[in-house]
C-alpha cells in the first residue's frame, strides 16, 4: 500500500501502543499479544529501543503486523521502512511526512486534531486518521460529531482509550480501530510478564469481537 490507506490486512481493531525500554523485549512481547488474539502492535520511536525493535519482530515474528508510531520526521519513514514496518503512525501530518510515505510506499495513518485537519488528510488521500490526543480533542464526543461531515472517514482514536471505554469507541460506525498504551504497561514490560500483558492483549479482544454483528 501507498500512503492512500482504505484497507488493513490485521484482524484486530485494538492497536497497542509500545514503548520499548530494551530491544530484547520485542520478539516475546509479539507473541505475548498474538497469544492474546491481537495481531498488529505499533513499537513507538520515543525509545532508543524503538527502531531496533521494529527490525526484530518484522525479522522474527512475521505473521505480526508490526507499525511504526510516533514517525514526525521525513528521515523516520525511512528508517522505519527499512526496519520493516508495514505501516507508521504519526501524531500529525506534514507535506513532508505524506512525501515521504510515498516514496517509501509505506501505509501512513496520519494524526489529526480539528476538522480542518481531517480535511487536510482527506484531500491528500487518507480515508483513515488517528485522531489524537483523543481525549483532549473531545473524546467519544468528538467522535461522533465528525461522523456527521466526514462519513467517509475512519477514525483511530489514541489517547485516552481504556477497557472501561473500548466498547463504546468500537461501537461507533466511523471507527476503524482504537490505539492504547494500556495493553503494554511499563511495569509488565520490564518485568517480562509476557503472561500478564497476554492476558491484558485477550481481555481487549474478547470486548471487540463481542462487539462484531
Amino acid at each position: 500500500m501507498t500512503s492512500s490507506n482504505s484497507s488493513w490486512s490485521f484482524a484486530s481493531r485494538v492497536v497497542p501502543v509500545i514503548v520499548l525500554t530494551d530491544v530484547a523485549q520485542a520478539v516475546p512481547l509479539a507473541h505475548a499479544l498474538l497469544d492474546g488474539g491481537v495481531d498488529v502492535m505499533e513499537i513507538t520511536l520515543r525509545s532508543q529501543a524503538g527502531l531496533a525493535g521494529i527490525e526484530a519482530v518484522a525479522r522474527n515474528v512475521p505473521q505480526m503486523h508490526v507499525g511504526a508510531g510516533t514517525v514526525t520526521r521525513a528521515v523516520d519513514m525511512r528508517q522505519v521502512s527499512d526496519a520493516g514496518a508495514r505501516f507508521a503512525l504519526s501524531p500529525g501530518l506534514t507535506p513532508e511526512l505524506h512525501l515521504a510515505a510515498q516514496e517509501h510506499r509505506i501505509s501512513f495513518i496520519p494524526g489529526v486534531m480539528t476538522p480542518s485537519e481531517l480535511m487536510q488528510a482527506r484531500d491528500w488521500g487518507y480515508t483513515t486518521v488517528k485522531l489524537f490526543p483523543a481525549a483532549q480533542a473531545g473524546g467519544l464526543a468528538m467522535v461522533k460529531a465528525l461522523a456527521g461531515p466526514f462519513p467517509e472517514v475512519h477514525l483511530c482514536p489514541t489517547g485516552g482509550v481504556s477497557p472501561d471505554n473500548l466498547a463504546d469507541f468500537l461501537r461507533q460506525p466511523n471507527v476503524a480501530m482504537v490505539g492504547g498504551s494500556w495493553l503494554t504497561p511499563m511495569a509488565l514490560l520490564e518485568s517480562g510478564d509476557w503472561l500478564g500483558l497476554s492476558r491484558l492483549a485477550a481481555q481487549a479482544s474478547k470486548i471487540a469481537h463481542s462487539l462484531e454483528s
